[in-house]
């Protein structure tokens, strides 16, 4: 087995498919992320949208609690980090950011761009999304899972657990951002009917798979995983896990905007809130 091969299903982590495993492992993808993404338009939306959310939450959480509000910086849950692409303007807004990959090239890449404490400090933590186990219950003040993330867990338990795992560290009242990709945004796309319903047929066959579930060549990997969610989908796994919608917002098909439109939307931002 080379090193990057993945190994079989009950060796993998929970939540792992096999593109995933090659995919986190692979060195190339880290080292050319920042670059490959540099022009994607959503890449650019999430950031906005994701600092702007913890901007209007901090000032309403400010009211009132100024000084409380000064002696110490937010902690930020930054779920699959990446390189850092969100964690760094994240801390450079003065927030501390434990920063969450399973892809340790990845992180390398981070530990290499993080910047001397004039904001923020960051955490790179290597661990599994589904395996969260080691971070206490009520460390963080939010946590944002962007990039369709949450989607590149595999089964709806993993993705309720993670989920489960993330309003446990997340502290009573505190604020989690999500994106997802949209399942029906497929129909839409070359091909997408067919895709689509090669899904569905095969979540009847196979006990392990969910319609929404998809398999696509991604910069050099053949296999790459996906789970795309309907609306009452997400709705549904979020609510299991412990979580308040309290906004649910639709990309446009380009990721360049937020739509009021379902035939040309992409996907969702999904603003939540920790129950008490």
């Amino acid at each position: 087995m080379t090193q990057n091969s993945a190994p079989p299903n009950w060796r993998r982590p929970p939540g792992l498919a096999k593109g995933t495993w090659e995919y986190v492992h692979q060195r190339s993808i880290a080292r050319h992320y920042d670059d490959f993404v540099a022009d994607t338009p959503l890449c650019q939306l999430d950031q906005q949208y994701v600092e702007r959310v913890l901007a209007d939450v901090r000032r309403e959480q400010s009211a009132g609690h100024q000084e409380k509000l000064l002696e110490s910086r937010p902690l930020i849950l930054d779920l699959g980090c990446g390189t850092g692409r969100l964690a760094l303007p994240v801390s450079e807004s003065g927030c501390d950011v434990l920063a969450i990959d399973l892809s340790q090239p990845m992180l390398c890449e981070l530990r290499q761009r993080c910047p001397a404490p004039a904001g923020g400090q960051i955490w790179p933590i290597h661990a599994n999304l589904v395996q969260l186990q080691g971070l206490r219950d009520g460390i963080a003040d939010h946590a944002i899972c962007m990039f369709s993330t949450l989607g590149m867990i595999q089964a709806r338990q993993n993705r309720i657990e993670f989920l489960r795992h993330v309003a446990r560290i997340v502290k009573p009242n505190g604020t989690f951002v999500v994106h997802v990709h949209r399942r029906w945004a497929g129909l839409r796309e070359s091909g997408g009917w067919r895709r689509l319903a090669g899904s569905w047929l095969h979540s009847l066959r196979d006990r392990e798979s969910e319609f929404g579930d998809a398999t696509y060549p991604y910069r050099g990997l053949q296999n790459m995983f996906m789970h795309r969610f309907s609306g009452s989908e997400l709705r549904s796994e979020l609510a299991a896990a412990g979580w308040r919608l309290d906004r649910l917002d639709r990309v446009d098909l380009q990721g360049q905007r937020l739509t009021q439109s379902r035939w040309n939307s992409s996907g969702y931002f999904a603003v939540c809130t920790a129950f008490e």
